[in-house]
């Protein structure tokens, strides 16, 4: 089989033990049905990719659906789970905790449910942190506030250690919940654990605002992301249009992606540019983004830009390259370097203009999960519960093509999910800023 087309789950081992969910396995009973391994979904649903399979007599890519197992590995009523939050605050982290603790409590009857404080640093007995009973009773409010109830680190840990916690506190079941760096923190978990040959299943639930995780549809936080940041580009439209050549410069978060820049944009029309990490673009020249931020300027006396935080760092020159606790580069700040250019390219055209620069990023982080959010929280904790009560390790929950599916970890920290220039999103953000199509 090609490498690319390979999504198999790892397992601990054969599912023996009954599922004290009372569903059924037959069609047309208005029950919901168990799940079987060989239910798969299309990883590409185009005609074309139908077709060249067709002409190669290949099998298709297929992912692992997500869902309930008539047949587990583990007996739920013997079952300690834990649960871990590491790296940066995103709207839903609450909201996945209360639906892993709900599942586990409630469907499967889990013996203990145990949160880790602090991220990883929770693993290693010589912080201190100590763990925290999870109950019905103590998680039932916290999706109504934003951040963890546990707590967050950045940063690795001795894999060995960490498992050796796991080990000694017969914790059968992991989910952590995080981005990239978190998710291989996951899967060199796991890889430990098959070595010493133990039955602990790990579980990644892919957080990252920046919905930057390859192959899935969308991460959590990232929708309540747009959705708060759209109140504050239309107070800076007003700011903008309340002075003659008013620039409100608008600084959203986007490490390597700029999902979170472009929906803002698509999803509040008063932005005039948009600018993300995918793009190239020039400051100066006739083409140049100062150039075309002039013609706005002549012609409506007025204008709001969003920027990416990673976009533009081809404009810094030098310097050392610095990185966070969990390897990410932390950028140069694009917002005031765009502020400071502007001025200068207008002071030195002898045209006054106002300038406002604003950053809401930690505002926007730090907010409860909205409506649909919640929504998607919810069901992706349940499925996760699901694939790990049947001994499925190593794997992410996700939506593909509107399904939610099971795939290895390896598969999905590979690369960063990152804006199609050529694609209809990105074209919709232009269509909808009016920019030129380049900016270079």
């Amino acid at each position: 089989m090609n490498p690319e087309n390979n999504f198999e789950i790892a397992t601990l081992g054969a599912a023996t033990n009954s599922s004290p969910l009372h569903l059924s396995k037959t069609i047309g009973d208005q029950i919901f049905n168990f799940v079987e391994d060989d239910n798969k979904i299309l990883a590409d649903i185009s005609l074309n990719g139908f077709n060249v399979c067709i002409q190669n007599n290949i099998q298709p890519a297929c992912l692992e659906k997500a869902g309930p197992r008539e047949k587990l590995f583990f007996k739920p009523r013997n079952t300690t789970a834990a649960i871990v939050t590491c790296g940066g605050l995103c709207p839903g982290i609450n909201n996945v905790i209360r639906s892993l603790v709900m599942a586990l409590h409630y469907f499967y009857g889990a013996k203990r449910i145990i949160g880790i404080p602090y991220g990883y640093e929770g693993l290693i007995p010589k912080y201190g942190h100590g763990f925290r009973e999870l109950t019905p009773e103590i998680v039932k409010d916290i999706h109504e506030f934003g951040g963890t109830m546990l707590g967050s680190s950045r940063g690795g840990q001795p894999v060995d250690e960490m498992v050796d916690t796991l080990e000694k506190n017969n914790i059968d079941m992991l989910f952590a919940i995080g981005g990239d760096g978190t998710l291989k923190g996951v899967n060199a978990l796991g890889e430990e654990i098959e070595k010493r040959k133990l039955p602990i299943a790990v579980v990644g639930i892919p957080k990252t605002i920046d919905n930057d995780i390859d192959l899935i549809d969308k991460s959590f936080g990232f929708e309540t992301a747009f959705d708060v940041a759209s109140p504050i580009i239309r107070d800076a439209h007003n700011e903008a249009t309340g002075a003659y050549n008013g620039i409100a410069i608008v600084k959203l978060m986007g490490r390597d992606s700029g999902f979170i820049a472009a929906s803002t944009a698509i999803a509040m029309p008063v932005v005039n540019f948009v600018l993300v990490p995918e793009m190239g673009f020039a400051l100066d020249g006739e083409n140049g983004f100062l150039q075309a931020l002039k013609k706005r300027l002549q012609m409506k006396k007025h204008a709001v830009i969003v920027v990416a935080e990673g976009a533009g760092q081809h404009l810094f020159e030098g310097g050392e390259r610095l990185t966070d606790a969990s390897g990410n580069v932390q950028h140069k700040d694009i917002g005031l370097h765009l502020k400071r250019r502007i001025k200068e390219y207008f002071d030195a055209e002898g045209t006054e203009v106002t300038i406002k620069y604003i950053d809401p990023s930690y505002i926007i982080r730090s907010a409860p999960a909205n409506t649909n959010d919640s929504l998607f929280c919810n069901r992706m904790a349940y499925q996760a519960v699901h694939g790990a009560m049947a001994g499925k390790t190593k794997f992410v929950v996700g939506r593909l093509n509107n399904q939610f599916v099971y795939l290895p970890i390896s598969r999905v920290v590979n690369k960063r999910k990152k804006i199609d220039l050529e694609g209809e999103f990105w074209f919709a953000a232009l269509q909808s800023t009016g920019q030129p199509f380049s900016l270079q």
